[in-house]
């Protein structure tokens, strides 16, 4: 669908993000991964866990390396998470119950769990709690925040997860019964001279379907009950461009039309390419990997100071060295919008937060079975799922530090 196409020539300045459904491939293989991280972690919370999917046409592989007491049906579990997708049918070009699932399990590596069981502080004698464990790897992981939604998350990744949220939901309600598990969706804000979003300018929507309903239909249903519903209407107006289903036909979808991988939609599970990425992604990992664990504390951060009033927009960096509990460095960049230096925000933030893997993990509450609910749609922004790294509940140390 191509509403009111217009010439690209006038200035502006343009920022695009996407999400995708629950059925898309890499989606499915993340939502497998956590499914089988969270029933390790109900019997056994202190499991380690790196669990990696993929799959194709009729094939789901799931690999990696776990060490846990749990005992659990890895195929059983991703069969169920494939067919509460919706791939339940060979109709639909793929089905749980019948497609085959292969599993190549190794434990943890013993080298690995060297600095995760004892950390490096520990063996130096420096005996405190949160220096029981080391990080489980090096590398560095980011969080960012700001005032362009309530949540606090930029305005393009927020609108571009409400629409697959939408057409997931219209799908599984039976609204659109036609609609198939694999979609995507992409939002382009516009924003003024002050970095301040004004309208939307693009939307792109491509759903899987069914082959017997007209692409017309596809188009004018996904309009009205996906597109209209969310996207405020103070920010849709005549010269915004909506695409539906611009091929024509997406009737082959889901691991029938792509392979897909766990992790893969890391940009997607952040902040749609606003800020930096660094690590790995998260799906399948339990929180002794700082992938995982420490980017949820660098959103924490960052959230904070915004909630706070010290900054409109905020990057947070962390770096760890694996098997050391203190990380390497702790960097803060409000990008000009601080009401204090951000170095001085950096000594405020060592200060107020413990972002030791032991510390993260304890205030966060993070061995617990949260994650197959955050495999899609976002880890960040998710307020509605109670998850505590979207707490705003040092905004008050914070401003008191500051003297604001």
């Amino acid at each position: 669908m191509l509403i009111n196409f217009r010439s690209k020539t006038m200035a502006k300045h343009l920022f695009t993000s996407e999400s995708v459904t629950e059925g898309h491939p890499d989606k499915i293989c993340d939502n497998i991964s956590d499914a089988v991280l969270d029933e390790i972690l109900k019997q056994d919370p202190y499991g380690r866990v790196a669990c990696e999917t993929t799959c194709i046409t009729n094939q789901i592989t799931v690999m990696g390396e776990i060490t846990t007491t749990a005992d659990i049906d890895i195929e059983k579990i991703a069969r169920e998470v494939v067919c509460e997708i919706g791939y339940d049918s060979d109709e639909k070009g793929f089905n749980g119950h019948t497609c085959n699932v292969t599993t190549f399990i190794d434990k943890q590596s013993s080298d690995i769990a060297l600095g995760v069981d004892k950390s490096y502080e520990l063996k130096e004698g420096q005996q405190e709690d949160y220096n029981l464990h080391g990080a489980g790897d090096q590398g560095m992981m980011f969080g960012y925040a700001c005032d362009e939604t309530p949540e606090l998350m930029p305005l393009a990744i927020s609108l571009s997860h409400k629409l697959a949220k939408q057409l997931t939901k219209v799908r599984k309600d039976g609204t659109l019964p036609y609609l198939r598990a694999d979609g995507k969706t992409q939002v382009t804000v516009e924003y003024n001279n002050e970095g301040v979003p004004v309208r939307v300018d693009t939307i792109v929507i491509s759903s899987q379907h069914s082959a017997d309903v007209e692409l017309e239909k596809i188009r004018r249903d996904i309009l009205e009950n996906v597109i209209k519903p969310i996207i405020p209407q103070e920010l849709f107006d005549d010269d915004t461009i909506i695409y539906v289903n611009p091929t024509g036909r997406f009737v082959t979808g889901g691991p029938a039309g792509d392979s897909g991988l766990t992790g893969r939609k890391i940009i997607v599970d952040t902040y749609g390419g606003v800020g930096r990425h660094g690590g790995g992604c998260f799906s399948g990992k339990d929180p002794t990997k700082v992938d995982r664990s420490a980017a949820y504390a660098a959103r924490y951060v960052a959230k904070n100071i915004v909630a706070a009033g010290l900054a409109k927009k905020c990057e947070v960096q962390l770096a760890y060295a694996i098997g050391v509990a203190h990380p390497v460095s702790v960097m803060v960049d409000t990008f000009g919008t601080g009401v204090l230096a951000d170095d001085v925000l950096e000594e405020i933030v060592s200060e107020t937060f413990d972002l030791r893997p032991a510390a993260i993990i304890d205030y966060l509450d993070l061995r617990k079975p949260i994650y197959r609910q955050l495999a899609a749609y976002g880890h960040m922004g998710r307020e509605e799922l109670g998850v505590k790294w979207e707490l705003t509940d040092k905004k008050d140390i914070l401003r008191q530090k500051a003297g604001i």
